[in-house]
């Protein structure tokens, strides 16, 4: 016999409107278990942040059913009208958010919408430019066990081993060396604003193409909070989620017709078969709502968060990469307090804080060890704490680690920091 088997009484084969808890009590449970931990905890991870109850719904609709190949007005499947009237609506708010002449909303993730722009630009074993793992960057820029790292020739450039920073010095003299097809621009666990213009500059002395990817701080960007690339990059990546507060899903954006015909093509039919509707859906609502004028304030709230949380815990001992941020993230080195950031991780999830182990500049650790941690302040600001509030999240963070460096956690103080959760959680509540 099967593990699971559908309740008695429900028509099947056929499709029937009962509810998940009714037709699949495993899943439900899992998925409600999810909701809770996500009211009863602090969400510091920075590629996470919370949506909409109207994305949700957008996400969960009937749009889950449609098959819609192809680009508005250009479908091979029947009955298409309403998904191209929601994905051009889309593709409008894309450009007014972020200013551009062409975009494409079809990438499934952040990391398929770079792999899109490879296969519209690059050959293979062509030379890619972009910021090591190591130093903050993402696993599809060029790393060896990734397809960007084993069809391209993956070129790295790094930080300054004391500032921590792009050193755009060493970028220029990289790309003049090895005269890459294409230079990437953008990171995962980088706090720091970056100088697009200058990467512009030299991708032009070099012959390169420019690829700007702000998965992580695209709604920083359409807020105003952080730099566009949009007018200095030829092509900018992005990812729904994060700081844009979408679903989960990705874009291309690009201003020059010739270089939109190419993504367009790379992403249907060269990577991707259909759109996901239910998802292009949400992605629209979620822009809808970023052309909103309390966006600005929240996403400049997101970097004060940002700064505020980072401020505490480099005032309470810890040491801060860079010494701070520009953007909704910090990366934290552990390496001074004697910690490894999984250990760090393991004992900060268990009282209900939620960040990422992530690697550090210089760091010998392995990915699932790592001497660092990141942090975020999207979700968070997006419940709608405060500077306040992200000062006493670093108090938190900082005596349960201090605990854990000492071997010695006072029970009291365990007790103190979840009743500061318990607080925290139950004041700015979740819309659902």
């Amino acid at each position: 016999m099967p593990r699971f088997a559908y309740r008695e009484g429900l028509a099947l084969p056929g499709v029937n409107g009962a509810a998940l808890p009714q037709v699949d009590g495993e899943v439900w449970q899992a998925i409600d278990a999810e909701r809770q931990r996500q009211l009863h905890s602090i969400e510091l991870i920075a590629a996470e942040n919370v949506v909409s109850r109207a994305v949700l719904e957008a996400q969960g609709s009937a749009l889950t059913n449609k098959y819609a190949e192809g680009y508005p007005g250009r479908r091979y499947y029947a009955s298409c009208g309403n998904a191209d009237a929601i994905e051009t609506l889309a593709i409008e708010r894309a450009r007014l958010l972020f200013d551009c002449a062409h975009a494409n909303l079809q990438p499934h993730s952040g990391s398929q919408a770079n792999q899109a722009v490879f296969l519209a630009l690059l050959a293979p074993e062509d030379k890619i430019l972009g910021l090591d793992l190591k130093a903050g960057g993402h696993l599809s820029h060029g790393a060896a066990f990734n397809v960007s790292g084993r069809w391209f020739n993956a070129i790295s450039y790094g930080v300054s081993p004391v500032t921590h920073r792009v050193d755009m010095d060493e970028v220029e003299q990289i790309a003049q060396e090895h005269c890459p097809r294409l230079i990437i621009a953008g990171a995962a666990a980088y706090s720091r604003a970056l100088d697009f213009a200058r990467f512009r500059a030299i991708a032009d002395d070099v012959g390169a193409y420019l690829m700007a990817d702000i998965a992580h701080v695209a709604g920083l960007v359409a807020g105003g909070a952080y730099p566009s690339p949009v007018p200095h990059a030829h092509v900018t990546t992005l990812s729904t989620h994060a700081t844009l507060r979408g679903p989960r899903g990705g874009m291309i954006l690009c201003s020059d017709q010739a270089l939109a015909r190419k993504i367009d093509a790379a992403v249907f039919p060269g990577l991707q078969g259909a759109a996901q509707m239910h998802t292009v859906a949400a992605k629209a609502v979620a822009l809808g709502e970023a052309l909103q004028p309390g966006f600005g304030p929240y996403a400049h709230a997101v970097v004060a968060n940002a700064q505020a949380l980072c401020g505490r815990l480099a005032e309470g001992g810890l040491l801060v990469v860079s010494g701070g941020t520009d953007t909704h993230l910090g990366v934290v080195d552990l390496r001074p307090w004697g910690l490894a950031g999984n250990v760090a991780e393991a004992a900060l999830e268990a009282i209900g804080i939620t960040v990422n182990r992530n690697v550090v500049p210089g760091d010998a650790g392995t990915p699932r060890v790592t001497s660092g941690i990141r942090l975020g302040s999207a979700a968070c600001t997006s419940r709608g704490m405060g500077v306040d509030e992200f000062r006493e999240i670093g108090d938190m963070i900082l005596a349960m680690l201090g605990g854990v460096r000492s071997g010695s956690l006072d029970i009291r103080t365990e007790h103190a920091i979840r009743e500061g959760i318990g607080d925290l959680t139950r004041r700015f509540r979740l819309p659902y």
